[in-house]
């Protein structure tokens, strides 16, 4: 780091961006200290720049110089006497920023569009930058014990966490549990079952007590703590969550979730009145989901579209077709996958909820997964992935960037499913789609369970529902065979057999 000046050649991340990446930043890129205040602000600005080149891109290290800006602006202008971010509390200092905003015309939110198409209000991102740089440099961080804040961020936790690396979920917020003796009970046992149980699960925990935070605040404010909730209590939430719309639609798997952390605060901290708080006929039976898959004629039109899309994107889902793999298990194949072994190709697939297992691949979908490790190896030189985030190479491609692709597609093309409604991103029909061919082939269950990495052959059954016209065809000859052995042993019958006999053609 020059003096005054933080040069983006410097970090670690520029060096292993891509020549794209180095065109898009500009010769020289760098952060001018000289627009902050001196003194401690603008070291705590200086520190604050090298840990966020530590975590995230240089490309987004680059882009965000728009908001050090501002924010150096707003210091400026509003924090002249101020020498330390650790002067004001964050409330001050995000009030005071957004009057400065207001002032500047700057606006505190911008609407966004979500992959189908419904409009969101976000924050500012203005705001949450500056939120970042207040929890970098506020009290929170000199204590050194990230379990203490109100939002944690996953990876500076100090333990092992099961987290699905195509999802981006790296922080855990506890600020909307209103009641402050639940949160930190929450934050307890949502401790204890980071290291047990995936991140997934965790955030449905998660949901599931924002969800009797907020009943509590409106209805039972004398409870503050999970040691007051008694049988009573969660009997009247109970009914409300029944009877109302409380903003779930699963209520099954809400309840479950409540209940596994519920029981996790009650032995973490010894609250006994927690251990057998719920029954068993608290929790509905869990509403069969209907079992869809893409008919051939809806496949060929999706097909039609995929192979439009940008040439590593058409790869994936392509090859996530033939695999008939869950899209988490596709997005995190690696370049050691395929082998050779007694004339066959084999994939290695490392599956993201279970065990890893292998299965023979075609030569062609062999040779289609070794032009998509090709393809990335020439942009990114060696990667542990096939399928990469462009921004950072070390990371699979995140599910939300491949399902815009995808759905922007579908509307661009205005693909319809059957029944004239547009297609969604359904990438676990696809694997309906194999699971139902392979039945249709006369597999039998166990071979089905190994190609497509089932453990067992329980679930096999579901793609045996054959539609009327495929069980049809496929028993027509049985039940002519049936139908003929039937009639000859109508000979010598009273006489009304012989309109059966007639009708039938014999």
């Amino acid at each position: 780091m020059e003096e005054n000046r933080i040069s983006l050649k410097e970090l670690a991340s520029y060096k292993d961006a891509t020549e794209t990446q180095h065109r898009q930043m500009g010769k020289d890129p760098y952060y001018d200290l000289n627009e902050a205040p001196a003194g401690k602000l603008r070291e705590e600005l200086a520190a604050f720049i090298m840990h966020r080149a530590e975590c995230v891109s240089a490309v987004t290290v680059y882009k965000e110089r728009q908001y050090y800006k501002k924010v150096c602006r707003f210091l400026q202008k509003r924090a002249r006497r101020v020498e330390s971010f650790c002067d004001r509390d964050a409330e001050t200092w995000i009030r005071q920023m957004k009057g400065w905003m207001l002032s500047e015309g700057i606006p505190l939110t911008y609407e966004r569009r979500e992959v189908y198409g419904t409009m969101v209000t976000e924050t500012s991102r203005l705001i949450c930058y500056f939120i970042w740089i207040l929890e970098f440099t506020g009290p929170d961080k000199t204590q050194g014990d990230e379990t203490e804040k109100d939002i944690w961020n996953l990876d500076r936790l100090g333990i092992s966490f099961h987290a699905n690396p195509i999802k981006n979920c790296r922080t855990v917020n506890f600020t909307k549990i209103s009641q402050p003796g639940i949160r930190e009970e929450l934050k307890r046992g949502i401790y204890l079952n980071l290291q047990k149980e995936a991140v997934a699960c965790v955030q449905k925990e998660m949901t599931a007590m924002r969800r009797l935070s907020k009943y509590l605040e409106e209805r039972q404010k004398e409870v503050q703590s999970c040691r007051d909730i008694s049988r009573e209590v969660l009997e009247e939430y109970l009914t409300c969550l029944k009877t109302e719309d409380m903003g779930t639609k699963g209520i099954h798997a809400d309840l479950n979730r409540l209940r596994a952390i519920l029981e996790s605060i009650g032995r973490v901290c010894g609250y006994a009145n927690l251990e057998l708080l719920f029954l068993n006929r608290d929790i509905p039976p869990a509403r069969q989901p209907e079992f869809r898959v893409y008919s051939d004629s809806e496949l060929q039109r999706l097909n039609a579209g995929i192979v439009k899309l940008d040439e590593q994107i058409a790869r994936a889902m392509v090859i996530h077709q033939m695999l008939g793999t869950r899209i988490s298990d596709t997005l995190t194949l690696q370049t050691d996958c395929l082998y050779e072994s007694g004339g066959e190709t084999i994939i290695r697939i490392r599956q993201m909820k279970t065990k890893t297992f292998e299965k023979p691949v075609s030569r062609d979908l062999a040779e289609l997964i070794r032009r998509a490790i090709a393809y990335t190896e020439e942009r990114h030189g060696p990667t542990r992935y096939i399928f990469v985030d462009d921004k950072n190479p070390e990371n699979p491609l995140p599910y939300t960037r491949l399902q815009c692709k995808v759905v922007g597609m579908i509307r661009r093309e205005d693909l319809r499913d059957d029944n004239g409604r547009l297609f969604g991103f359904g990438s676990h029909m696809f694997r309906h789609y194999y699971g139902a061919k392979l039945t249709e082939m006369h597999l039998d269950d166990f071979t089905i369970a190994k190609l497509l990495g089932h453990s067992s052959v329980r679930n096999v059954k579901y793609y045996r529902k054959m539609s009327n016209q495929t069980l049809a065809d496929e028993t027509r000859e049985v039940r002519n065979m049936l139908s003929e052995i039937i009639l000859q042993n109508l000979d010598g019958w009273e006489e009304e057999y012989g309109q059966i006999r007639e009708d039938a053609g014999m």
